[in-house]
């Protein structure tokens, strides 16, 4: 499932509401730093020089969406850049989110601009600088374990680890919105299972040393490029959430 447009939608999302779509990646295919199991743009692929849209096509993209929207006296909650991959590997993706929130606040002042990012960019200084403009940095930490990590999310950067993300997202002091989520099942042979009492004591560890000022936890809801996976349960999403709530944590469950 690829975005093909640069400006796309708005539609309703089940965590942030009505929400324009920003694609700042390739429209034909995911350029991404990991290559999630679970993810529904499906594999990265080999591309030598990937075409990403200008810092200009951005801009006039968004304004003649957010133009004809405030003409037809539509709704609007959020505009979120996501889509077929990584969106902070933009090389002027701080130059896009200036522009953006400029717009923003012509057009749909009360609109939040939100970023989800997989975390893996948090170590250049532009990037944070441009996330500090976010009014939401949705960003994601799937495991709190190395192993689980790099079966989940399959980082493009095998030497990547937790604890250098971890130090990244402590950065922001806990203002952001952390993003996880929880499944089971195998790749290439190798058990897949985030929910067990071990990774989830690490995460809840991760958790509280971060102190986000909300939690999304949410499940696979789409076709995923590994088969051989399964939905958690509502009633198990509830159990993971439970004692994060009761020591006062913003939780959001998408299952």
């Amino acid at each position: 499932m690829l975005f093909k447009e640069i400006a796309y939608g708005p539609i309703h999302s089940r965590r942030l509401g009505v929400s324009l779509g920003m694609e700042i990646m390739p429209l034909e295919h995911k350029l991404c730093t990991f290559n999630c199991v679970y993810c529904e743009c499906g594999w990265n692929e080999s591309v030598s020089h990937p075409q990403l849209p200008t810092r200009e096509e951005v801009k006039a993209a968004l304004e003649e969406k957010l133009s004809t929207l405030s003409s037809q006296h539509s709704a609007l909650d959020v505009i979120t850049f996501s889509g077929n991959g990584e969106p902070t590997l933009h090389p002027d993706f701080l130059g896009i989110i200036e522009d953006t929130c400029a717009m923003r606040d012509r057009y749909f002042p009360k609109a939040k601009v939100s970023v989800l990012s997989n975390s893996t960019q948090l170590g250049r200084p532009e990037v944070v600088k441009a996330l500090r403009l976010c009014d939401n940095r949705i960003l994601k930490l799937d495991a709190a374990t190395d192993e689980m990590m790099r079966r989940i999310d399959l980082p493009v950067n095998e030497h990547l680890r937790v604890q250098t993300v971890m130090e990244w997202l402590a950065q922001f002091d806990g203002d952001f919105i952390l993003q996880t989520c929880f499944l089971r099942g195998e790749h290439n042979g190798q058990p897949i299972d985030n929910t067990t009492p071990e990774e989830l004591a690490a995460w809840y560890k991760a958790v509280e040393t971060l102190r986000p000022k909300q939690i999304m936890i949410y499940v696979i809801d789409r076709k995923t490029p590994e088969e051989h996976l399964y939905k958690i349960p509502r009633e198990q999403m509830e159990a993971i959430a439970a004692p994060l709530i009761a020591k006062g944590f913003d939780v959001s469950i998408s299952a």
